[in-house]
């Protein structure tokens, strides 16, 4: 599923860039509020799915963590699965890498080759 900025953005002429330039936009969002930091922090913290225990450790409503969750879900860097009347999380470990793969990238760009600009 590929996570685009015009769904949370509206008219941000995403269409413009390449697909990778948005999907890294897109990661940056995602890392972009603590809440969400911190679910992926406590999920890779336990090594295993999370079955409804995440409002007392983030501290946050149940209503206000289920959003973050969508948009780490819909990104795909979480997976979830219905058991009884819990929704459980997990990293999606697949994903995971590719993003980690993606960033990589772009992070270690050799801006030295630039010279000196200023």
């Amino acid at each position: 599923m590929r996570y685009t900025n015009e769904i949370i953005m509206g008219l941000a002429k995403t269409e413009i860039f390449s697909d990778q330039q948005n999907e890294i936009a897109s990661f940056a969002k995602v890392f972009g509020h603590p809440a969400r930091v911190a679910i992926l922090q406590h999920l890779f913290k336990l090594n295993t799915c999370v079955c409804g225990d995440l409002v007392s450790e983030i501290g946050l409503a149940q209503p206000t963590i289920s959003q973050h969750l969508k948009e780490l879900k819909l990104l795909g860097l979480i997976k979830g699965s219905v058991e009884g009347t819990s929704v459980c999380y997990c990293i999606n470990t697949e994903k995971w890498l590719e993003m980690k793969e993606i960033i990589n990238q772009f992070l270690n760009q050799d801006i030295s080759k630039q010279g000196d600009c200023c």
